[in-house]
């Protein structure tokens, strides 16, 4: 049974944006499983909490993941 697990950062994605991770990455496993797999495949998004979440020791919060989505340097 697949699993699929996504993190983000919390406050980043709206429920509807979070709806549509779900929607899709389901729909992309399920064209390279088959139909018959969509029942059982299941899609799990955690939201980390902002500050929690580093790149290359560098601590990421809410605030910078929306600067970077708007095409601003962190």
């Amino acid at each position: 049974m697949p699993l699929i697990q996504v993190k983000v950062i919390e406050n980043v994605f709206t429920h509807e944006q979070k709806q549509e991770i779900v929607r899709r990455l389901t729909d992309t496993m399920v064209e390279i499983e088959g139909e018959n797999m969509r029942p059982v495949t299941w899609c799990l998004v955690e939201e980390v909490h902002s500050g929690d979440w580093a790149i290359a020791g560098n601590p990421l919060s809410t605030a910078d993941v929306k600067a970077l989505a708007a095409g601003v340097g962190v």
